[in-house]
């Protein structure tokens, strides 16, 4: 039999005294006065003294509820403060995030290949991979279109982009972004060397010798694999314990990344740009209510449930900005959610090849965006045009370095857009890769415990259920 996997049990929080409960209270009101200081210009040190009494404050009840997600948030703010106040320390920590990064980075193909192996050669699962690849690429390119759509509607509403005025200094040449063709693209599924795949962290190429070593070992006769399944079990549950061990890092690493992110892009150089950062992450919302939560309501999945399981791995990818850093805590959250670990381990690693469920909405978004600073007015036919357009090429490129901005060029070029409309884009591009990332990592797990539903395969714990 299987061994249940290892999963991160919450720890029993300490009793929480009044005094702790009240200075955790005032804790985010002299945060956010000192906040308010800065902006209104008042005594600098006021502020900065108010906002870190205020962490102070809030650390013994962080402390006291031993609580990951709480541990990351507390840690996301002191370091957006930190970012304020102290900015060039603030970006000399960045190897905290870098270094938490390189240990994710090195737990995941093994876990992938683990995972995906005993799956199909250990559970006689040979059958059901097509299925769930199918319908997991369903879900992926169904909820995509939805986001598109938003954006489309989103940004034209807002109009964000009216009155933008663009920089000369914005002219500057473009990152390199080459599009590639849908023969390279495929191309890139299948890995030549699965050492260099391993090397250069290449997820679905990793995913893809999984799957075919699995095949190949479940038509081997029982006796003959059952050696070398019981120990890729063993491989997979050592890096779930490993995966708990490397999360302890997780809010420093979310605090320096955050500090980072403040303290060398500054808050007053954004201005111009905040209207479609709000106007993002209002349609994220809007995402969220109308088209990710009715999904869980009609494959009647518990609502409360999977937000507390999805929590902490969106929380890790948007302090991060990338997905990636929260893939391992990802599969071990569905999987003690009650998805299968085989379902678990090809479905999520699948979506960070072909799921753009966050730069979806994005995309839309940021295409208008630009041709209103750019003074242009594109019909109604001609965003349906451009609709059309992301739609197309917005399929299948998740894994092509700089993808959105290799989109969102091309798109551009096609209705006469100037690519420096484009690149201004790149002012604010960190603020809303966060939610970016943190979509994108629900939109993974999201499809993992769908298809788990509609294969009938999901089982929900009792604490879950």
């Amino acid at each position: 039999m299987n061994p249940q996997p290892a999963s991160m049990k919450p720890v029993p929080a300490r009793p929480v005294s009044s005094v702790v409960r009240a200075t955790a209270v005032a804790a985010p009101v002299l945060v956010a006065a000192g906040s308010a200081a800065s902006f209104l210009h008042m005594q600098t040190g006021l502020a900065v003294s108010l906002r870190w009494i205020g962490f102070g404050l809030f650390f013994p009840f962080a402390v006291r509820r031993r609580s990951l997600l709480l541990w990351t948030f507390f840690a996301m703010a002191a370091g957006a403060g930190l970012g304020l106040d102290a900015p060039h320390f603030a970006v000399s920590i960045r190897f905290l995030g870098d270094l938490f990064l390189r240990l994710v980075r090195m737990i995941i193909a093994p876990l992938i290949f683990g995972g995906i192996v005993t799956g199909i050669a250990g559970h006689g699962e040979l059958r059901g991979v097509g299925r769930v690849g199918l319908k997991a690429l369903i879900f992926f390119e169904a909820v995509t279109t939805f986001g598109l759509l938003l954006g489309l509607i989103a940004i034209n509403l807002s109009r964000a982009g009216v009155g933008v005025v663009l920089p000369a200094a914005a002219v500057a040449s473009a990152p390199a972004a080459n599009a590639e063709g849908w023969q390279q693209i495929l191309l890139n599924i299948f890995p030549e060397n699965i050492a260099q795949a391993v090397a250069q962290n290449q997820v679905l190429q990793v995913a893809v010798f999984a799957l075919l070593f699995g095949i190949a070992l479940a038509t081997l006769p029982a006796p003959r694999r059952a050696p070398l399944v019981d120990m890729l079990q063993s491989l997979t549950e050592t890096m779930f314990r490993m995966t708990r061990i490397v999360m302890y890092m997780a809010p420093m690493a979310a605090g320096a990344a955050l500090a980072y992110t403040v303290g060398s892009m500054g808050v007053g150089t954004l201005l111009p740009l905040m209207k479609l950062v709000v106007t993002y992450y209002a349609a994220l919302a809007v995402f969220l209510l109308l088209g990710l939560a009715p999904i869980l309501l009609l494959a009647r999945i518990p609502l409360r449930a999977f937000i507390l399981a999805v929590a902490e791995p969106a929380a890790i990818g948007f302090a991060t900005t990338t997905s990636e850093a929260a893939l391992p805590l990802a599969m071990e959250r569905m999987e003690a959610f009650g998805v299968p670990r085989w379902i678990v381990s090809f479905v999520i690693p699948t979506g960070y090849s072909f799921n753009m469920t966050g730069s979806s909405l994005y995309l839309s978004m940021a295409a208008i965006f630009a041709a209103q600073a750019a003074g242009i007015h594109l019909s109604l036919t001609e965003q349906c045009m451009m609709f059309a357009t992301l739609l197309l090429t917005s399929k299948g490129v998740a894994g092509v370095p700089r993808a959105v901005l290799v989109i969102l060029l091309g798109t551009a070029s096609s209705f006469h857009i100037p690519a420096v409309a484009v690149l201004l884009l790149l002012g604010v591009d960190t603020l809303i890769d966060m939610g970016r990332a943190s979509m994108n990592v629900v939109g993974n797990c999201m499809a993992s415990v769908v298809v788990a539903q509609w294969e009938g395969e999901l089982k929900l714990s009792d604490r879950v259920g």
